[in-house]
């Protein structure tokens, strides 16, 4: 379902048809809600805080792709939540407003964000600007910029990574290999397949460069957001990344 309130209910990741996590920070539960069912159809899957605090804690635990920020929330406004946001995070964001001021616009737009709509809007109106915002950037190797899995998101177009919120410093090689496993997340991919992706070779007999590169994302990244297991070893074959639930907060 498009509406993410079950906390068991995971981040649906795969490369023929992944489902993108948006968060929608707004306190105006009807229209939000409405955006939730509109949105699942076309891929996305959302979830809903009514409060700056509580968008802030479900950015945190990772997975998200995109925020739609409202500039009028109930504890605090939206300008100053987009500017701690890009204290740590590039993650896009589309802000949201009832005031016609130019000055509002200029004001979000040189704070960060990555586009403006002002309300009323339509649904068919937002999901073109989302579309839009997530085809910015030239990521000439893979077909999607962003992939969100869990805390994890990978940017291909400036091929960065961020874990629980915090940038991950991973070399050319290192990235090519999550990638891969990220995108086929839940199977398993074969050693040969992973080195010929990240290192531009065939494997020879005793070839330990995939699992040297799994060994140092794993000290990394550490576990997923269960405690559990990141990437597990397949006897023989390669290596699967593990998808865990993601908690989600709703205030």
């Amino acid at each position: 379902m498009p509406l993410t309130a079950n906390a068991e209910s995971p981040v649906t990741v795969g490369s023929e048809s992944p489902l993108r996590q948006i968060l929608l920070i707004d306190d105006d539960r009807d229209m939000a809600e409405m955006l939730a069912e509109y949105l699942g159809p076309e891929g996305f899957s959302v979830d809903l805080a009514y409060t700056a605090k509580g968008g802030l804690n479900r950015l945190q635990k990772g997975g998200v792709v995109l925020v739609i920020l409202d500039v009028m929330l109930p504890d605090r406004d939206g300008f100053s939540v987009l500017k701690e946001i890009r204290q740590t995070s590039r993650i896009p964001v589309i802000m949201l407003t009832t005031r016609s001021a130019v000055a509002d616009r200029v004001s979000g737009l040189e704070g960060g964000a990555d586009d403006y709509v002002p309300k009323p809007f339509t649904p068919i109106e937002l999901l073109a600007r989302i579309r839009t915002v997530l085809r910015r950037g030239q990521p000439s190797r893979f077909g999607s910029s962003f992939l969100a899995i869990d805390d994890l998101i990978l940017d291909a177009g400036s091929r960065t990574v961020e874990c629980k919120g915090m940038a991950i410093a991973c070399t050319a090689a290192e990235f090519d290999v999550l990638h891969a496993l990220a995108s086929s997340a839940g199977k398993t991919m074969s050693r040969e397949h992973l080195t010929r992706i990240a290192l531009g070779r065939a494997p020879y007999a005793g070839d330990r460069g995939i699992d040297n590169l799994v060994y140092a994302l794993r000290k990394k990244l550490g576990p997923n957001p269960k405690g559990k297991e990141r990437i597990r070893s397949v006897r023989n074959t390669g290596y699967t990344y593990l998808l865990a639930p993601v908690p989600t907060s709703k205030e």
